[in-house]
């Protein structure tokens, strides 16, 4: 039923469930750091999801890097047949490693859509490894000590881009390309599910897009249309910071298809660096457009394994599966853990459109 004819639309029912939630599982975190493989003996987190509804087994692809100083960082494969007990797949050797080209260093942060019979997978990648990143002071970043001022700026930089690669099991996997700019650091890229009057369409967020000439004080997300998707010329401004919980802030999750518009759930770093997960409505016909924003957090980091770990409070979600009704938002925790946060979900667009901007 569209949520405009939905029988909820005027209910007291409606104002109940204002400032919404994300309700913890129980039984988190749900994936750990495994000593007995050396690709994940460290680090396990930020989980990309796809969940079949025909065979209602959800696909998992998570980030994780071995327990050494130069932290590549590498994917792995679990499935789960309920949405939260996980089989891990990928054994002692991981599903997708770094390779020798742009994301040499780290092959991260992977957000899935499906399109015909391919899988469709945006990650974050780098050159070179970042190193133990969490040894060092805020916003230090790694750089190549034998680079010199003729290199090329996203190697002397060790800059962040998106790439793209296929898939139709999970087994192998087709490296299509970086999508994004390589003069600019630029992650958080994630795919709309569908064509949107017949383009495709892309968030994104450059880190290094802020000050007068773009409109945002601090990284903000912002979107793009193509026929090709790897190929994104021109972007536009979506979407900055807002509330007092925020200053940069990225798409997490591809977005969710609705009656109501397209649903969105983001992260946003505050003042506190902590990351918290906040939800935004997009126009169906022109996701240019924020039509809904829920002015308080979803959830933010409050557990030990939130905390305790390589960034300490960080929630930071790639993938999420509506199954049977309910919302999960798949994330990582601290850098370290993968944690599962569920809510109903038509409770979650009705709170969402009675916050209309």
């Amino acid at each position: 039923m569209p949520f405009e004819k939905s029988p909820f639309r005027n209910t007291p029912f409606r104002k109940k469930i204002k400032m919404l939630k994300l309700t913890r599982y129980e039984g988190n975190p749900i994936i750990e750091p495994d000593p007995k493989h050396w690709w994940e003996s460290a680090v396990t987190a930020n989980p990309g999801v796809w969940y079949d509804e025909e065979t209602r087994k959800v696909t998992m692809l998570y980030r994780a890097s071995a327990a050494d100083a130069e932290h590549k960082v590498y994917l792995g494969v679990a499935v789960s047949d309920d949405g939260y007990h996980f089989t891990k797949l990928s054994g002692d050797q991981p599903a997708v490693a770094p390779s020798e080209g742009f994301d040499g260093g780290c092959v991260e942060d992977p957000r899935i859509t499906k399109m015909g019979d391919w899988y469709f997978i945006v990650y974050a990648s780098r050159p070179f490894p970042a190193g133990q990143y969490w040894l060092k002071t805020p916003n230090a970043a790694w750089t190549p000590p034998y680079a010199t001022p003729d290199f090329p700026r996203a190697l002397s930089k060790n800059l962040s881009s998106s790439g793209l690669m296929l898939t139709k099991d999970f087994k192998t996997f087709i490296r299509a390309g970086r999508i994004t700019d390589p003069l600019i650091d630029n992650r958080d890229a994630i795919l709309f599910p569908e064509k949107i009057q017949g383009k495709y369409a892309l968030l994104h967020r450059p880190m290094e897009w802020t000050g007068a000439k773009y409109g945002t004080d601090f990284p903000a997300m912002w979107i793009s249309f193509s026929d090709d998707l790897l190929s994104w010329p021109t972007s536009t401004l979506l979407a900055k910071a807002e509330f007092p919980w925020e200053k940069k802030i990225g798409g997490s999750v591809p977005p969710i298809k609705t009656s109501a518009g397209w649903l969105t759930i983001y992260h946003a770093v505050g003042p506190d660096r902590h990351y918290r997960l906040g939800a935004m409505m997009l126009d169906l016909n022109d996701p240019t457009k924020v039509t809904h924003r829920m002015p308080d957090w979803l959830i933010q980091p409050e557990a030990d394994y939130e905390l305790k770990g390589y960034y300490q409070g960080c929630i930071f979600p790639c993938g999420t599966a509506v199954i049977d009704g309910t919302l999960f938002v798949y994330y990582g925790a601290a850098d370290k853990y993968v944690g599962i946060a569920t809510c109903n979900f038509q409770n979650l667009v009705f709170e969402l459109v009675s916050h209309p901007v």
